[in-house]
């Protein structure tokens, strides 16, 4: 184990994602999200809406940099928004940055250890001000799933 500690306190570098209108319709339609707040005029983003800030990052950006954790072996085991007002709207500009903000290991019901990291992600509107945090959890099991 241990594949995680070296990366805990460890940010990826700032990254701009701009709310667009299109994105915000076709996120809420994906996900059916019908109210009109998403489809007007001036949409409001889904409170998940956020979690297409993958998009926009790079191997710079993310906290692992170009050294992600084996994915056969990463479980995703949550997932929190967290809003410092309302969500944003079609048209903002948000400087992202995310960081490995802890690392902690757990003994496993079935034997192996678990290793878990939470990630946050902070969205800053163009004044520095927090918009909204995502916080995910994700696992890496001792051993690869067999088949």
């Amino acid at each position: 184990m241990g594949q995680l500690s070296e990366f805990e306190g460890r940010s990826g570098a700032e990254f701009t994602m701009t709310v667009e209108m299109g994105k915000i319709r076709e996120f809420a339609a994906a996900v059916g999200a019908g109210h009109p707040l998403h489809s007007g005029d001036d949409p409001i983003s889904p409170p998940t809406f956020l979690a297409s800030a993958a998009f926009w990052t790079t191997d710079a950006s993310a906290a692992w940099g170009d050294q992600p954790p084996d994915l056969s072996r990463v479980l995703h085991a949550g997932q929190q928004y967290v809003f410092h007002g309302p969500p944003p709207s079609a048209g903002t500009v948000l400087h992202c940055q995310e960081r490995i903000d802890r690392v902690y290991t757990k003994q496993g019901r079935r034997g192996g250890a678990l290793e878990f990291a939470d990630i946050v992600t902070e969205f800053r509107d163009a004044d520095g001000r927090l918009v909204a945090e995502a916080r995910a959890t994700l696992v890496v099991t001792e051993q690869a799933p067999t088949a």
